[in-house]
């Protein structure tokens, strides 16, 4: 008996301490406590603090600045005031759009008086400190000097909830501000109305960056409230028209009172912003939706953990990682209607949902191969959303806003995507299907496409007539000619593989000969990619470091930047160099020449400068692993160190550039962890130099794989040996079979470059 009242107190005792085991390791796997949503906004990193989950549709933030190239997101970390909370935002963009449906609390005489266009901040504006100011995964904070009042935000899918707690008076309310945008957009249509003394609905329609943009939405209230709706047109001193559509909520509140706002949106109809509320946002417990959101950021940033002691540097990892999942972002109502790219209500699938806001140029590079890893499926709706949008609206988008073509950037890099799931294996759409869509996208032909005129020259723009038909693109016929040759070269090795998977042998010739096009522009003389003009002439006068913004043969950037774009084909440009040991010397010498630009109108986004390396913007981002094609792995885990603690930080201005949806990030993410995707269509990584002592991949099926880092220090940044699964690796590269078989790659660390992967 006493044997047995033992043993039975015993169990208890080990049930009690394996739940508190298990309790403090849940506690010490809370990813999300490592993320800083500040990081960012400062600089040109153009991110935006408030909260949201993962691919979320909406994104609850305060706006503080609205005109300016820094306003891109609505907010910057150097600005005291806020205008007020809006529901949609982009990040990291170098373009603005958004700031929908803008609501501010007040107290006292609500202002909202027409001011000068040159004001940043609007009359019922609030200052703030940044030291009574919170940001976490899926919730943010803020006391508004102005008024008193402590605002508070999260958010699930497809609504908000604002909790706001009032100081005690008779004229508490709100400003529900429809006639607000970052940058003053055009306002072509605008509604409010009063559904009740706690509801209101409204809807607006604006021309931007998007063509037209329409946006719904509901509103629930926790107190009733008294309405006053302004809408009418004001003249400015030059004439303008002015539309103006404000919604004045006015009510009592005592002290400390809370009120609270639920707020769905939708771009198919208010209903449709009313059941997103219903659904997700059923009650008013503001806490659930803080924790629940707080949790859907951890189960995302748990699928790789990283081990480290240093605390900023594990901060600077897991934010990353926070920004690679914003965008691209959901574009499916509960009910699974959504506005297509024909701008017409279809019914789709909630649980096939449909996806906007594709930043393609950038995030080709590093955010989608990042996701093939860590979440194939998710990579997968993504790209059957560019099907979708290919089949609504006549081709694939470059760059998708609000089921908008913008015709962005250049390139066709759907193809992109695409190639690099069937080669890895993971590809979970119509094969044929992507593949005619891809044809579709390379071919010049400007017939069916939904898009607005102004934008057509750019999704289809001559420079494909060019090259399909005398093979080149003449610098004098076209702008941007050498970036796009470099560009569409790539894109044309991915379609040469669709070619091959669907045994369109006469394509793939074709498409393979496209792809080294890239030839053509290179000068043996100075050994540069040049601009070639009608005649079969070099263009003149010619300066590797000079940028005229989008307006020479380069985009966004310059020929030291762009000599290296042949991401498919780098023994070849090996050969053109002259060789590998030419090719080190040219590559050398990018880092090692003076970081100063000229030219009248310097394009802002050549940034983060080690030499004529430019890490601020996407053109760059797979140079420093050239190194390892060329035989000389030191310099590429020297430089990814250099670049890694230099171009990141933890601090509102710890991004060189503007994050471009998640492109920067997803470039610190996996150079981070010590590998990268130089070719995305082909399934190798090439190993650069782990920052953490230990990471662990959580792979979709269960499986892990592990990169152990020993003798790892600040110190040691050079690789002295490599296994993989135990076997000794002797070439810095791997597969994505590797990867997604599980294991472990385990790589021992020294002080001194070593002849390892040589």
């Amino acid at each position: 008996m006493k044997i047995k009242r033992a043993l039975a107190v015993c169990s208890c005792c080990v049930l009690i301490l394996g739940c508190h085991h298990q309790h403090m390791a849940m506690k010490e796997k809370d990813y999300a406590r490592w993320v800083n949503p500040f990081i960012g906004t400062g600089g040109h990193g153009h991110t935006f603090p408030g909260p949201l989950v993962p691919h979320g549709m909406i994104q609850p933030s305060p706006d503080t600045r609205i005109d300016g190239w820094d306003a891109c997101a609505g907010y910057y970390y150097a600005d005291s005031i806020i205008n007020g909370f809006s529901h949609t935002h982009v990040s990291g963009t170098g373009c603005a759009d958004y700031g929908d449906v803008l609501i501010m609390p007040t107290v006292g005489r609500q202002m909202y008086e027409i001011q000068a266009s040159s004001n940043q901040q609007l009359p019922y504006a609030s200052s703030f400190s940044h030291e009574n100011e919170r940001a976490t995964p899926g919730y943010y904070s803020v006391w508004l000097d102005r008024y008193g009042i402590m605002a508070e935000l999260s958010a699930t899918q497809r609504a908000a909830i604002h909790r706001y707690t009032f100081p005690s008076s008779a004229s508490s309310g709100f400003i529900v501000d429809m006639d607000y945008s970052i940058q003053r957009q055009n306002n072509l249509d605008m509604k409010l109305e009063v559904l009740s003394d706690t509801e209101l609905c409204g809807s607006k329609t604006t021309r931007y960056w998007a063509f037209n943009q329409k946006i719904y939405f509901y509103a629930k209230f926790s107190k009733p409230f008294a309405c006053t709706i302004v809408s009418d047109t004001l003249v400015d001193k030059n004439g303008k028209q002015l539309p103006r559509c404000k919604a004045l909520l006015r009510f009592a509140t005592a002290k400390d009172e809370q009120v609270m706002v639920k707020v769905g949106i939708s771009a198919v109809d208010t209903e449709g912003a009313k059941k997103n509320v219903i659904v997700e946002i059923p009650d008013w417990n503001f806490e659930k939706v803080k924790s629940d959101a707080y949790s859907a950021w951890n189960d995302y940033l748990s699928k790789i953990e990283v081990a480290t002691p240093d605390k900023d540097k594990k901060t600077i990892f897991y934010t990353a990682m926070y920004h690679t999942a914003i965008s691209p972002n959901l574009f499916t109502d509960v009910d699974g209607r959504y506005l297509g790219m024909d701008l017409k209500v279809h019914q789709g699938s909630r649980e096939r949902p449909v996806y906007t806001v594709f930043s393609l140029w950038d995030t080709f590079r590093a955010l989608h191969p990042l996701l093939s890893i860590i979440a194939p499926d998710l990579n997968n709706q993504f790209i059957n959303s560019l099907l979708l949008k290919h089949k609504e609206g006549g081709i694939l988008p470059m760059w998708d806003l609000a089921s908008n073509y913008t015709g962005t950037m250049i390139g066709y890099h759907a193809a992109s995507l695409i190639a690099d799931a069937y080669t890895k294996g993971y590809a979970d759409f119509d094969l044929d299907e992507a593949y005619e869509a891809c044809l579709r996208t390379a071919e010049y032909d400007t017939t069916g496409i939904q898009c607005p005129y102004p934008v057509l020259s750019h999704l289809m723009p001559m420079a494909k007539y060019y090259k399909n038909t005398i093979g080149y693109i003449p610098c004098d016929r076209e702008n941007e000619s050498v970036a796009k040759a470099l560009e569409y070269a790539y894109d044309d090795f991915c379609i040469s593989i669709l070619a091959e998977a669907n045994n369109d042998f006469k394509n793939r010739e074709k498409y393979s000969k496209h792809a080294n096009a890239y030839r053509l522009y290179f000068d043996p003389v100075t050994r540069f990619m040049r601009g070639l003009n009608s005649e079969g002439e070099w263009h003149i006068p010619f300066n590797p470091r000079a940028s005229n913004h989008r307006n020479d043969d380069y985009c966004e950037g310059t020929a030291w930047q762009w000599t290296w774009f042949v991401p498919h084909d780098i023994e070849g440009l090996i050969d053109l160099m002259g060789g590998r040991k030419a090719f080190v010397e040219k590559l050398d010498s990018l880092f090692s020449a003076d970081s100063s630009l000229e030219g009248n109108a310097v394009s802002a986004d050549i940034t983060g400068l080690i030499g004529q390396y430019a890490h601020g913007n996407e053109p760059s981002h797979h140079i420093i692993h050239l190194y390892n094609y060329a035989g000389e792995p030191w310099r590429t885990q020297e430089l990814a160190d250099s670049v890694c603690r230099s171009q990141y930080g933890n601090a509102p201005d710890g991004l060189a550039g503007n994050e471009d949806c998640g492109q920067m990030s997803a470039w610190y993410v996996m150079n981070a962890i010590g590998f990268y995707q130089v070719c995305p269509g082909k399934p190798v990584y090439s190993i650069g130099r782990p920052l953490f002592d230990k990471t662990i991949i959580r792979l979709a099926d269960g499986k892990r794989f592990i990169i152990k880092t020993k003798n790892n220090s600040k110190k040691n940044k050079y690789i002295k040996s490599a296994t993989l699964n135990q076997r000794i690796l002797s070439v810095p590269f791997f597969t994505h079979h590797d990867i997604v078989q599980g294991g472990t790659l385990e790589l021992e660390m020294t002080d001194v470059p070593t002849r390892w992967g040589q």
